[in-house]
């Protein structure tokens, strides 16, 4: 059975294929297509994955290019503390000498399809800057239509996509692989790399050429854990005890303390014992003696050199997944905090001062994705504990998702389960949507 994420089968002429597809393609956007050519019974039937990503582009204008996101400082602060910064080098040894060559590039991007780095002949890469295929450019299928490094995104799948296979007209005298990259801990999608140039592309070596760099990169990231020394890092998003990393040494915290560490991070110009009293306890009365008993017991998991008293604050460079959060959004850029948010701020936790810390960060990070009524954004904070139940979330999720999308049955039947749970008609909701 041929590769159904090949473009071409092997004795195909790829001019004769350019032409078939192209046809295929005007006939979807004019709303002319026969199903039998676009679904398999015509001898020359457009693959399975890029119908169905031309069906999930079809509010795109094909003839526009995609948005720049970030540029300049943004860009470079982006780039420099996002996890496939660390093996680029990699990349560069396996494709480097491809992307060279002039006649390719390669390119990387993160989860959400935004280019981080686009590298190769200057040539080549001045031709690609007309398509607005540079570094900060936002290339998932939301924004960019069917294309390699989107659609790999999309299906979460290495994929070629040949020619006028590509949903945008100015794409596609362009060919280009791409293939998914995960966290290799958490398997966590983290972006994609992909090789861009002209029609030779389409051919098993290269689809497998980033397959294999893929796989490696995963593989350098499981083994290649740098730590920072005099840094620390503390994980306390999605998980009810906190984690925290400093000189190499890992320290899982108890309930307690996890909550002290994260109040004392919020309030980094320190807090009395009374304060962290009302932040634990929430009433009138003191715990004088329970609170500074739990801080004794702290410094001396920490080691004693993070911690400092009147006022109890923390000391030194540390560095917190929540804390993260907040940073992104300050500066406008919720796709990477969504990428970086992995959960409820310790969710079992009923300490006040936590409480309030966890429902103003969930509370800032949903109204940024509402605000940006991007799909890929709705439909990854629908996927979180935080915005499963999220009703406005879901409906404008469906709202933001052509009509013939594979994912808007889901919201629309998401939407009619919390509004029966609500006490709200769905009905009343379409007729406004």
């Amino acid at each position: 059975m041929a590769d159904p994420w090949l473009a071409l089968e092997f004795g195909v002429d790829p001019a004769e294929r350019i032409a078939q597809v192209g046809a295929a393609h005007e006939a979807f956007l004019t709303g002319t297509a026969h199903d039998a050519f676009l679904t398999g019974a015509a001898p020359h039937r457009v693959r399975d994955v890029v119908r169905r990503s031309w069906e999930r582009s079809a509010r795109l204008d094909p003839e526009a290019t995609p948005p720049v996101d970030l540029a300049d400082d943004a860009l470079a602060a982006y780039r420099a503390t996002h996890p496939l910064a660390r093996v680029l080098p990699l990349f560069r040894d396996l494709l480097g000498g491809t992307a060279q060559d002039g006649a390719h590039l390669m390119a990387v991007c993160d989860a959400y399809g935004r280019l981080l780095w686009v590298e190769g002949h200057p040539g080549v890469l001045r031709h690609a800057e007309r398509m607005n295929f540079v570094p900060g450019a936002r290339w998932d299928e939301t924004h960019a239509g069917t294309n390699a490094p989107g659609t790999a995104l999309a299906v979460d799948h290495s994929v070629q996509i040949f020619a006028t296979e590509h949903f945008s007209r100015p794409v596609q005298r362009w060919t280009c692989a791409a293939a998914p990259i995960h966290d290799p801990t958490t398997g966590r999608l983290l972006g994609a790399i992909d090789i861009t140039g002209g029609d030779h592309l389409a051919n098993p070596h290269s689809l497998a050429l980033v397959r294999a760099t893929a796989r490696a990169a995963e593989a350098q990231l499981a083994v290649d854990r740098p730590a920072q020394p005099g840094v620390a890092t503390v994980t306390a998003l999605g998980r009810d005890e906190a984690e925290l990393r400093v000189d190499g040494r890992v320290i899982r915290l108890g309930r307690r303390h996890s909550e002290l560490l994260v109040l004392l991070l919020h309030h980094p110009e320190g807090r009395t014992g009374e304060q962290l009293g009302l932040d634990l306890y929430g009433d009138d009365r003191l715990h004088p003696v329970t609170v500074r008993a739990e801080l004794s017991r702290l410094r001396r998991v920490l080691g004693g050199e993070l911690l400092d008293s009147r006022p109890y604050r923390l000391r030194g460079t540390i560095h917190a997944d929540f804390m993260t959060i907040t940073r992104l959004l300050d500066q406008g850029d919720p796709v990477g905090a969504l990428d970086a948010y992995s959960g409820p701020l310790l969710p079992s936790s009923d300490a006040p001062g936590v409480t309030r810390l966890r429902r103003l960060i969930d509370g800032q990070l949903r109204a940024a994705v509402l605000a940006a009524a991007d799909p890929a954004l709705l439909a990854a904070w629908t996927a979180t504990p935080a915005g499963a139940d999220d009703l406005a979330a879901w409906q404008a999720l469906a709202r933001a998702l052509p009509v013939a999308a594979p994912r808007r049955p889901l919201a629309l039947a998401r939407i009619d389960q919390l509004s029966g749970e609500y006490d709200l008609p769905r009905a009343t909701w379409l007729q406004r949507s």
